[in-house]
């Protein structure tokens, strides 16, 4: 096993790629050396490898700005710290060192011919954090596609890399009768030639796939999902890639595909020149104002404030663009039962199994009867 104490010093700040990119084998290694350096502090982007348990809190620090996937156990357990900020801030307070990246693991895939490692299935605030770090440990593994990434890395700016060969992290959504009702609904709203942002789930993997038949969409997002590789993209830029091997073997040295920094797939600047931005999220709750709850679930922190706001500000500032929530009509509620993550001011399209209520421009007391009307409890 990799010796990690050759570069990782005790207390020092370490991050990680996320999900589809969290490094394995770099990750098992520090689980396994973690005694050899107390006070180590974590940030963790979501993830679904399971490798972090609550145990592990004996030696580590833990925090993360979600707790999604296998992260909810570690909230519940209560050793994880969770930062609710947008994601657009991460890039900012990581620079600031606000969040510390001393070090930072990354999951790369083989060079190229010009000796370039690529980033394979994630950017995001990899980006700042790589700007910072003191070192970098790489897990080459010859399992993750060569991507276009910004940044591309050198043998050289590795303090240690180490060779694998397994399966990424994979994301297998599952998409049935009522979330295919839901995102035909919500395709009706989606105009043409639009540039879609897509949230993490079944859901908006479903709306994805309801558009299949459209042509000259782009793609502008954090998360590239399973679906986006069944569409006629013009481009496509995104932070991530999570699905499966199939999503991962249409990116390899796909032109169209670009990874960039979390500055800029959630910029404002950059979202700001976006026409027909349609961005399409889930949620965990809405109540009858339209205020969306996308963190707290009975009461386990299971979600994030993430970059959906970042996203349903653009698309209501876009022109021809709008913003879609979609989620079962149970889950609209008289009254939130976690935080609000998006305001009633942001409130766009909430779509359900049961229609669709648009709720742009409308007062609180017609909001409340729209809602009614596609919520599955009143």
């Amino acid at each position: 096993m990799v010796d990690l104490t050759s570069v990782v010093r005790p207390g020092d700040g370490i991050i990680w790629g996320q999900a589809c990119a969290e490094p394995q084998t770099l990750v098992e290694a520090l689980v396994a050396q973690r005694a050899h350096l107390s006070g180590v502090g974590v940030f963790l982007g979501s993830s679904y490898s399971g490798i972090l348990t609550p145990q592990h809190a004996d030696h580590l620090r833990l925090a993360s700005y979600c707790g999604t996937g296998s992260n909810r156990a570690l909230a519940d357990a209560g050793v994880l710290e969770i930062l609710p900020v947008p994601y657009s801030q991460l890039g900012v307070l990581i620079r600031n060192q606000r969040i510390k990246s001393d070090v930072v693991m990354v999951q790369v895939s083989p060079p190229n011919a010009k000796g370039e490692y690529s980033l394979g299935l994630g950017v995001e605030y990899l980006a700042p954090a790589l700007s910072k770090a003191r070192a970098v440990i790489a897990e080459v593994n010859d399992q993750v596609p060569w991507t276009y990434t910004e940044p591309l890395l050198r043998k050289e700016d590795f303090a240690l890399a180490v060779p694998s060969s397994r399966p990424p992290v994979f994301l297998d959504y599952k998409i049935g009768e009522l979330e295919r009702t839901i995102a035909h609904q919500a395709a009706e709203f989606i105009p043409e030639r639009a540039v879609l942002e897509c949230g993490i789930g079944s859901l908006p993997n479903a709306v994805l796939g309801a558009l299949k038949d459209r042509r000259g969409l782009g793609y502008h997002s954090g998360v590239i999902c399973e679906a986006a590789a069944d569409l006629d993209l013009v481009s496509c830029a995104g932070g991530a890639l999570m699905g499966s091997r199939r999503l991962f073997d249409w990116a390899h040295e796909n032109p169209r595909l670009r990874l960039h920094s979390s500055d800029y797939t959630h910029g404002a600047q950059v979202l700001a020149g976006l026409e027909r931005f349609v961005a399409i999220n889930s949620a965990v709750e809405v109540d009858l104002t339209g205020q969306v709850n996308g963190e707290v679930a009975g009461g386990s922190y299971v979600g994030a404030v993430g970059g959906a706001l970042d996203f349903v500000r653009a698309a209501n500032a876009s022109p021809g663009g709008v913003s879609i929530v979609v989620l079962p009509a149970k889950r609209i509620v008289e009254r939130l039962s976690g935080p609000v993550s998006t305001p009633r001011s942001e409130a766009g399209v909430i779509v359900t199994e049961r229609g669709a209520a648009d709720l742009r421009g409308c007062t609180l007391r017609e909001r409340e009867r729209r809602l009614r009307a596609v919520s599955g409890n009143f």
